[in-house]
């Protein structure tokens, strides 16, 4: 596979292109650094709302006729804001590439947002924010993210439903005028393509394109604390997060694997002893995450009542048990799976556009596939038991929602 073809806009728009021959369609990733962390304070929720309100029609076309326009180019779309930036990605075939830029730029440079649209993206906005309510893990791990950084990485994505209700139609197309900007934003473009010609159609389309985004704030961390959500459940809801390394740290892919040896499938640690061995949990798993400059590690249990406070201490000691280091049967095992991830990411032109555009946002450059995958086998069993000997997973944040608080 050809390594990615990086280029900058005079706008400062950064464009990424991964030419896949072999592949007859393309899939492409719009990156606008517009998420939780630039909401402000008094406006929380605003990044989603905008995106949901940017498709309300764009250029000379109204909602309806812009929905049409891309389903007769059979574009497959997705878009949605998160903690740090907003995307918008379409797959289709590559004749359509041109005519389906051109509408996205209508989307990001001039849209409507119209009045008559407002209530409806409001209304949108409360559901989601509701909907957390039914949803007791995903609402404990929103708090957990909140709990933890002090900085406005902690910001809901959903907003509150103060901020949600006091929102107003001038006020977020402030916003989008603040926000939405090329300098910052990211395009990648993986497929059956040639990148000359995806630069020259990207600085046709959206080389007008003015402004900078928002830069991304420092990351600040709370105390390490326990906190508790009191909820009538069945069930009792357990979350922990912890400290590690950031993207693009000689350590990173380290961590990674670390993470598959503790919740890499039925044979990892954290299901084998909290659930197999023991029968306390129902669920039982952990994840890597990270944000520009920082990673982290959340781990996650959801069990009875009666059973939280044993289900939170095996947790604990399991994670922390990997200072003692891990097998080469494991190590071998984790390498396994974060390389058939990569492998199956790979045959997907939309996975391989979000990773390049994720990249350039989080370490300003795109890695090949094979870089990636090089990093993980460049990982010794030595070099990731002296990793986790000397930076151990210890002092979490722990969360819990349910009828009982697990404490020290």
């Amino acid at each position: 596979m050809a390594a990615p073809v990086v280029h900058t806009l005079d706008n400062g728009l950064r464009v990424a292109v991964e030419p896949q021959p072999w592949n007859p369609g393309l899939s492409f990733t719009i990156l606008v650094p517009v998420g939780a962390t630039s909401d402000p304070e008094e406006r929380l929720g605003a990044a989603s709302m905008l995106e949901t309100w940017l498709w309300k029609g764009a250029g000379p076309r109204g909602a309806r006729a812009f929905a049409d326009a891309l389903d007769a180019l059979g574009v497959r779309r997705q878009s949605g804001a998160g903690v740090e930036y907003t995307t918008f990605s379409a797959s289709l075939l590559p004749e359509g590439f041109s005519a389906a830029l051109e509408l996205y730029a209508d989307l990001l440079m001039r849209p409507h947002l119209p009045d008559d649209a407002f209530e409806s993206v409001r209304a949108l906005a409360l559901q989601e924010l509701a909907a957390l309510e039914d949803q007791p893990p995903r609402k404990l791990l929103v708090r957990l993210r909140r709990e933890a950084f002090a900085s406005p990485h902690g910001q809901p994505v959903e907003g509150e439903r103060e901020t949600l209700e006091r929102m107003t139609p001038e006020a977020l197309r402030g916003e989008y005028r603040r926000r939405y900007g090329a300098g910052g934003s990211v395009l990648a473009v993986s497929g059956g393509v040639d990148p000359d010609e995806v630069l020259r159609i990207a600085e046709k389309h959206l080389g007008a394109w003015s402004g900078d985004a928002p830069s991304p704030p420092a990351v600040r961390l709370t105390v390490p604390h326990r906190f508790h959500i009191e909820q009538e459940t069945e069930q009792v809801q357990i979350g922990l997060f912890y400290k590690d390394v950031p993207p693009g740290h000689y350590d990173f892919y380290a961590s990674r694997l670390a993470v598959a040896v503790l919740s890499g499938g039925m044979s990892s640690r954290l299901f084998t002893e909290v659930r197999e061995k023991r029968g306390l949990v129902y669920a039982v798993s952990a994840s890597p995450g990270s944000v520009k400059g920082f990673g982290y590690l959340t781990a996650y249990a959801g069990t009875m009542p009666e059973r939280a406070q044993a289900t939170l201490e095996v947790m604990e000691e399991e994670i922390e048990r990997l200072a003692q280091g891990v097998t080469r049967e494991e190590l071998d095992r984790a390498k396994v799976g974060v390389r058939a991830d990569l492998v199956l990411s790979g045959e997907s032109s939309r996975a391989r556009a979000g990773a390049l555009a994720r990249d350039l946002f989080i370490l300003d450059r795109a890695r090949s596939l094979e870089e990636v995958e090089a990093e993980v086998m460049d990982v010794t069993l030595e070099r990731l038991n002296a990793f986790l000997a000397g930076r151990p997973y210890r002092d979490p944040w722990i969360g819990s929602l349910g009828t009982v608080e697990v404490g020290p």
